[in-house]
């Protein structure tokens, strides 16, 4: 069980600092559930370290599309809602779930959130590039795998210097677009046409199987309800992943680690990729644990600077998000050779979910 207050600090941080200017619904439902009792109670059936907002509008997208004709789906683009946010959404939010209460902390206390936002692929695409290849790559924290896919999508980076800078297979099932940014002193980074990915390996606690239909709406429940581009890329990347799946392990992010590396041939240099996954973990644990795996290693991240690479690099007060801006990622490449961080760079910073990237210098 997790505190309530914990869970009500965390709705009212996530409309704040995430939901705001990027998604009406979960900044107003959020926004609202923090001064809920009953309703952010609800999110105290899960474990501290899954106990996030997205578990709980997760859920509630799972019932609502278990009841696709219920008044509220009106306010979900999802499910064909048309509905913006209004007076009447919170209190039709509200009684949905408190009637369903049973049934909404079964799933949050079961489930996580298992986000496949593949549009994060256009963001680790130039980091990765930077390793010499073929490469074998291992995410960990990977739900269904589909950014172990990036060497198979199309990319469109626009940016005002020299136009659109294209990367990918020039029949790539799935394409993406990315605004890219050059930060003062930056210079555009090369992006090959493409990256040589010669094996794929994915850790994760519960692999998600595409292939179980339970499993799959639950996947498309975890992307936020009124952002259905995000949820057709998902499926599209979802087609891809079929064709050629990655080796899933199950297994512990830390503990595991080892063993899903050994995965990995000797003789390819070993990426090890993480995206939005430690804030579930110990940063600290993680970086040890990495320098333990006993072969030179890249570690390619995607994550909030106090998440990740603050354990490798000196503070960054640039790569902290200031007071009342809004939360950022930051992409990051560390090299381990011997047990010892070799480099470490910041290379850009991010918007959440993969349409803009800032090039640092």
């Amino acid at each position: 069980m997790t505190s309530l207050d914990l869970v009500r600090q965390r709705l009212s941080a996530f409309a704040e600092e995430e939901a705001r200017g990027v998604s009406p619904l979960y900044e107003h439902l959020s926004a609202r559930a923090a001064d809920d009792p009953e309703v952010a109670g609800l999110l105290t059936a899960a474990p501290e370290r899954f106990a996030h907002p997205t578990l709980l509008l997760a859920a509630a997208h799972r019932l609502v599309q278990a009841e696709p004709f219920h008044p509220l789906s009106r306010y979900y683009p999802s499910l064909g809602g048309t509905h913006g946010p209004d007076d009447g959404t919170w209190p039709l939010f509200r009684e949905f779930l408190l009637d369903r209460a049973d049934r909404v902390r079964h799933l949050v206390s079961t489930r996580s959130t298992q986000t496949n936002e593949v549009r994060r692929s256009a963001l680790l695409y130039p980091a990765l590039a930077r390793v010499a290849g073929p490469v074998g790559l291992l995410e960990v924290g990977c739900s269904a795998g589909l950014l172990l896919g990036l060497d198979q999508y199309g990319y469109r980076y626009q940016t005002q210097q020299a136009g659109q800078l294209v990367a990918g297979p020039a029949k790539a099932a799935l394409g993406l677009h990315c605004a890219l940014e050059l930060a003062p002193g930056a210079e555009l980074p090369k992006i090959p046409r493409s990256v040589k990915v010669a094996a794929k390996v994915g850790l994760d606690r519960a692999p998600a199987d595409l292939a179980d239909e339970e499993t799959y709406a639950w996947l498309e429940a975890c992307v936020w309800a009124d952002q259905p581009e995000r949820l057709r890329l998902f499926g599209v990347a979802a087609t891809v992943q079929r064709k050629s799946p990655p080796e899933f392990v199950t297994g512990d992010a830390v503990a595991d680690l080892g063993a899903a590396a050994a995965r990995v041939p000797e003789a390819l240099p070993l990426v090890v990729m993480t995206s939005n996954v430690l804030p579930y973990l110990s940063g600290a644990e993680f970086v040890e644990a990495l320098r333990g795996l006993g072969r030179p290693l890249w570690w390619l991240s995607h994550e909030g600077y106090g998440a990740a690479l603050e354990h490798v690099l000196p503070d960054r007060a640039d790569l902290r998000p200031g007071v009342g801006e809004a939360a950022f990622g930051v992409v990051g490449l560390v090299r381990f050779e011997d047990g010892a961080v070799r480099s470490a760079r910041a290379l850009g910073r991010t918007a959440p979910h993969g349409q803009r990237l800032t090039w640092l210098p």
